[in-house]
């Protein structure tokens, strides 16, 4: 019998060459040179606090996202804008997210990912501040300090999600995962509530724009201090793979390939659509229904009403963590029963919340109370997705190439989904308003029409989940396998033996 010294070692590749490189899997032990970083345990401990911190950090970006949001009304008043000029300052912010994402998650991919977001944060910090302090004659200050904005988030949110699964790994990697992305629907709550709150006590909204950044300041340092720097692929490979680098071509290969990764960033992308629309325009939108119906006088002079912002955004906190605990909740149920159960739970998300956003916008010019019921039931509905398409991302991908991969979807789903949302709704408004320019009852049927646009988009999401549904059970296996390094390598051709 063959001494096992002599035996072939085991290798798999993501690509078929007799060199093992970054993204790939051999079945040697790391050598002695691995770095510490590499090698060292993270104790549990340790790594829910870090978890605590990037949820902190999370809260406060979509915070600032939607502040703009909540004090729209004031905006308008103070720059005399219109509603596409208004939309362009999300869309400005989503642009620059979601171009620089793709180079964030390059370097998340293969250099020190805490450095690159304390770099990312402090630029959120600086750029957040500056914006509050633009004068009425500067407007376009403002459209420019919120597209650097976009430099904090594109840094952090393509990172954090790939530390989280580096920390932990199966139902805990779900459950914490689904407490980082529960801060997004609080986040956004949160900002529409405090953007109105200090609009409404200064009399001036650039106010709202300056509590994230004294915030954001406490969350910088404790990522500097709490924030550990795990091993890419530590919770999935348990020591037994070396993973090595491919280039940046071959990862873009990879996950246009993986038919789970791009029909779920698909829907991924007309969920951002429906969200990025409603999340921007409808403190606005009900506001304007209110003026329609006699139940409150225009705004003619900010700051504006904040009701609205208070209800949507204590709405959307609510549902936010319904929504994301229920969702988390069905899928740890079903996925033991059901290998494609969490793409199926997103499906029914996108598809049964697109009808209760229709009836809520078609009720919006007779009855507000029913308007906000069935808007509250489609948050929910929407909510249930948010964790479980972070965690397909996570299972679905090599740990090597995650960053990546979230960059490559935030890329996509913005450059087609909110990042035009916001001013698109705004554009179809305007154009509408040369029919009655004068009448405030057309100011809220020219939005209202906008804003039908987005459940047809959430039913083209719901089918995308479901294409989604075919693939993930042999996408996931293939992933774990190659994460694992099980599965046998690709016979060498002749040629690479001589």
């Amino acid at each position: 019998m063959a001494s096992n010294q002599h035996k072939p070692k085991t290798r798999l590749s993501l690509r078929s060459s007799s060199t093992v490189r970054y993204g790939s899997m051999s079945s040697e032990q790391p050598d002695r040179n691995t770095s510490s970083v590499q090698t060292t345990s993270i104790s549990l401990r340790r790594s829910y606090i870090a978890v605590a911190v990037l949820c902190y950090i999370n809260l406060l970006n979509y915070m600032d996202r939607y502040t703009i949001a909540g004090v729209l009304l004031s905006i308008q008043k103070y720059f005399e804008i219109a509603d596409s000029t208004s939309g362009l300052l999300q869309t400005v912010f989503i642009c620059s997210f979601m171009f620089l994402a793709p180079i964030f998650g390059y370097l998340g991919d293969r250099y020190d990912r805490k450095l690159i977001m304390i770099a990312g944060l402090t630029v959120w910090i600086v750029t957040t501040l500056g914006s509050s302090f633009v004068k009425k004659s500067d407007f376009w200050v403002l459209v420019f300090t919120r597209a650097l904005v976009g430099t904090g988030e594109a840094s952090y949110s393509t990172i954090a999600p790939t530390i989280i699964g580096d920390l932990f790994t199966g139902n805990q990697r779900t459950l914490m995962i689904s407490f980082f992305y529960i801060f997004i629907p609080v986040g956004s709550g949160l900002g529409y509530i405090m953007g109105a709150t200090v609009a409404n006590a200064t009399g001036d909204w650039r106010w709202a724009l300056r509590i994230s950044p004294a915030l954001g300041g406490l969350g910088l340092l404790l990522l500097m201090f709490l924030i550990p720097n795990p091993p890419r692929g530590a919770s999935d490979t348990q020591g037994g793979a070396t993973m090595e680098s491919t280039s940046y071509i071959e990862d873009i290969k990879y996950l246009l390939k993986n038919r789970s990764f791009v029909w779920s960033s698909l829907g991924v992308t007309a969920m951002a659509f429906v969200t990025g629309a409603l999340a921007f325009w409808t403190p606005t939108f009900l506001s304007r229904a209110q003026v329609t119906q006699g139940l409150r006088p225009p705004c003619n002079e900010e700051p504006c009403n904040p009701l609205d912002s208070y209800i949507f955004g204590a709405i959307t906190v609510v549902t936010g963590v319904v929504g994301v605990f229920m969702g988390t909740y069905i899928s740890k149920k079903l996925r033991v029963r059901l290998p494609n159960a969490d793409p199926l739970i997103c499906a029914v998300g996108m598809l049964s919340s697109s009808p209760c956003f229709f009836i809520a916008i078609i009720l919006a010019a007779t009855s507000i109370p029913a308007t906000y019921t069935f808007i509250a039931i489609g948050e929910t509905l929407l909510s249930l997705n948010w964790a479980i398409l972070a965690d397909i991302l996570l299972y679905v991908v090599v740990p090597t190439r995650r960053a990546t991969a979230e960059a490559l979807q935030i890329m996509v789903c913005h450059l087609l989904g909110d990042a035009g949302s916001p001013y698109l709704i705004g554009a179809i408004s305007d154009a509408l308003k040369n029919y009655k320019p004068e009448s405030l009852s057309w100011n809220f049927r020219r939005l209202e029409y906008g804003f039908l646009l987005c459940p047809f988009i959430g039913v083209l999401g719901g089918l995308f989940f479901l294409m989604t549904s075919l693939y993930i059970k042999e996408d996931r296996k293939a992933a774990e396998l190659l994460t694992s390094g099980q599965a046998p390598a690709p016979p060498e051709t002749s040629t690479e033996s001589v």
